[in-house]
């Protein structure tokens, strides 16, 4: 058994434990994600066999007292010792997987169907996006902007820490080009002081919505859109995962981005840092 354990937010979780998965199923190893076994339970994966809050205190616990040895892709990992973590994970019947830097990209596009099938997400989860959607009128674009600040204001030195108006003057752009009737725009992000009514006056001939959600109702109702466009992250590029929903993350604050610069995730996902 390997047990996958990470640190970090909860899409970051996901594609670590995807390729985790896919490691193992090419390796014929069974794997368990120690973080949904415990946390973020809106997935299917949370209700599979052996995700359960035992086995995550079984696998931290013996992994502390070194009962069970621990292969290590994190960021102090050197390169040069990438095989010899391979290597430990293949040697030992049971193993605890850490580490951003566990990526095997051309496995994780083989057994993608698999990994999305595992973080398909619950009934309850579904429910009020679904109803959301269900009111709005048939037809026309349906546009995610995910807003990341928080943690973005330090992170890289801030270069994804975009304000209200620059969000509004990127996503203006890109509906300059189009022409679409009806337009709806889904805003979700993690400012609580977030300014809505700068979105609705921005752009008064759509429906601009601002949903609220928990994060799996916000990943959920992102995945439903028919464009997504934030700062590079993780979160809108899990969205995008689940129906190759077209994703453009915004890199400049001057972009004018076009339908051409949209991208899809089996390309992005070997692009994030």
């Amino acid at each position: 058994m390997i047990f996958v354990r990470d640190k970090g937010r909860m899409c970051n979780n996901i594609l670590q434990y995807g390729h985790l998965y896919a490691w193992g199923r090419e390796h014929g190893r069974q794997t368990v994600s120690m973080r949904f076994s415990y946390k973020y339970q809106w997935f299917h994966i949370c209700h599979t066999r052996y995700h359960n809050f035992l086995t995550y205190v079984v696998a931290k616990y013996a992994a502390k007292w070194h009962l069970l040895p621990v292969a290590d892709f994190g960021l102090d990992a050197p390169a040069s010792d990438y095989d010899a973590q391979e290597k430990r994970l293949l040697s030992h019947r049971h193993v605890v997987a850490e580490g951003w830097y566990a990526r095997w990209y051309d496995l994780f596009l083989k057994y993608k169907s698999e990994i999305v099938a595992l973080f398909q997400f619950d009934a309850a989860v579904c429910r009020n996006p679904n109803r959301l959607l269900a009111s709005l009128p048939e037809g026309g674009l349906r546009v995610g902007l995910h807003i990341r600040r928080g943690d973005y204001r330090r992170w890289y030195g801030g270069r994804y820490y975009y304000t209200d108006e620059q969000y509004i003057k990127v996503l203006s752009s890109y509906l300059a080009t189009l022409s679409p009737s009806p337009l709806t725009l889904f805003v979700c992000g993690n400012d609580p002081e977030l300014d809505e009514d700068a979105f609705r006056r921005a752009f008064p001939g759509a429906t601009v919505l601002f949903p609220k959600g928990n994060p799996a109702e916000d990943l959920y109702l992102l995945s439903r859109c028919d464009r997504l466009i934030g700062a590079p992250s993780t979160f809108s590029l899990v969205a995008s995962m689940y129906r190759d929903v077209p994703l453009y993350w915004i890199e400049s604050a001057d972009a004018a981005p076009v339908d051409a610069d949209f991208g899809h995730f089996d390309q992005m996902f070997q692009q994030i840092k």
